[in-house]
């Protein structure tokens, strides 16, 4: 019973930190997967994907990579996508205020995502 408690605060955080124009994410249930993995540090305030780029005429499909990029001046983030020949750039706003701070949560996202895949 405590972890269908816990799943449902889960999903129900997940839905709520994800915001935007629109909410697809490219690399279906394990694009899903990973963002939801983001939004689940505490410092992570709101999710907003952005557009999906396609470069080539080749299957899509195959793995989806994901790594969180740069702060920029004010703490926030962008995730980086790529799943076969797509790729989507996703914005991540956190709490804190100054690029030190930005960075160490880069780090840890990161950390995060290399965790997950392994």
């Amino acid at each position: 019973m405590k972890e269908n408690i816990r799943q449902c605060s889960t999903s129900v955080q997940y839905h709520t930190k994800i915001g935007g124009s629109h909410t697809t994410i490219i690399g279906g249930r394990h694009g899903k997967k990973l963002v939801q993995l983001i939004s689940l540090h505490t410092e992570v305030k709101k999710i907003v994907p952005s557009v999906i780029t396609v470069r080539g005429k080749s299957n899509p499909g195959g793995l989806i990579i994901g790594k969180v990029l740069r702060s920029d001046s004010r703490g926030n983030l962008r995730l980086l996508l790529s799943h076969g020949t797509s790729f989507q750039e996703l914005r991540i706003i956190t709490t804190v205020g100054d690029l030190q701070s930005g960075e160490r949560i880069m780090n840890e996202l990161n950390q995060m995502i290399e965790d997950h895949i392994s």
